[in-house]
């Protein structure tokens, strides 16, 4: 939790711990290693090849993945939630279809559907956004469908529909309740893989664009320098690899609080 809160207070301040401007180029001071200091300011990360200091682009990086990862993951939660809830309310051949619809998405591999759905929207933040929601949904409305029709089966849900109760009040009142703890810990283990496929996307070119700062693009930018200047790929994966460790870290934290088989066994 304090490293992502680290991460999230970068997010959300960046110009609090990092006075030098990401954007601006210094050719000069190009590829200078971590500690140089150049025309007055100490580059305690390095340069990259435009002489842009790399610890101020790693800062400001961060806001781009953590608001795609928060932003997709909210979306494709809304999105496969509802439809989840949906199938399993309904069922029939309305849950029937939405599930197959799941199943077929989920069976096409996630970059060749990530690159087609980029390439015909255009590579930009919210496109980034929108097709990771896309690719994404079907766990969530997997697990949804099984939460409520595992809810449907207890007692008090099918006493409140032997008493007349209107179908919207049941769902509102005890499908949704039983449904969203479950919802927390899928989005929790997600987020960590949504800043993963921000950065996969960013590095094959088709998420931020340059020359907005990016995880996935300064390592993209630093393979090519590997042997000469090793701190502008390691500095960036090392963000990347903290961030996500520590996410998934809290979202096994998540599981173990909110999941029920889970207490059922620490019990």
């Amino acid at each position: 939790m304090a490293i992502l809160l680290v991460f999230l207070c970068f997010a959300l301040v960046p110009a609090l711990f990092s006075t030098a401007e990401p954007l601006r180029a210094d050719l000069p001071g190009r590829l200078l290693r971590p500690g140089t200091t150049s025309a007055g300011v100490t580059h305690w990360l390095g340069t990259d090849q435009l002489g842009r200091d790399v610890w101020s682009r790693i800062v400001y990086g961060s806001r781009a993945s953590l608001t795609i990862a928060f932003a997709a993951v909210f979306c494709a939660g809304i999105i496969g939630s509802t439809l989840g809830v949906a199938a399993g309310t309904l069922r029939g051949w309305v849950g029937a279809v939405i599930m197959r619809i799941a199943d077929m998405v989920l069976s096409v591999p996630f970059f060749l559907l990530a690159i087609l759905t980029v390439v015909v929207l255009g590579p930009s933040l919210v496109n980034v956004v929108l097709c990771l929601a896309l690719v994404r949904w079907p766990r969530y409305t997997r697990v949804a469908y099984g939460q409520t029709l595992e809810a449907q089966g207890r007692e008090f849900v099918r006493s409140a529909v032997a008493v007349g109760s209107p179908p919207l009040w049941v769902i509102r009142k005890h499908i949704i309740p039983e449904v969203i703890p479950a919802i927390i810990v899928v989005a929790t283990l997600e987020l960590g893989l949504m800043v993963l496929y921000e950065a996969s996307l960013s590095f094959i070119g088709l998420g931020v664009q340059p020359p907005a700062p990016s995880w996935g693009s300064m390592l993209s930018d630093g393979q090519q320098y590997i042997g000469t200047a090793w701190w502008l790929a390691t500095f960036p994966g090392l963000a990347l690899f903290l961030l996500v460790l520590s996410v998934n870290m809290l979202g096994d934290f998540v599981r173990d609080q909110l999941d029920p088989s889970e207490r059922a066994l620490r019990s």
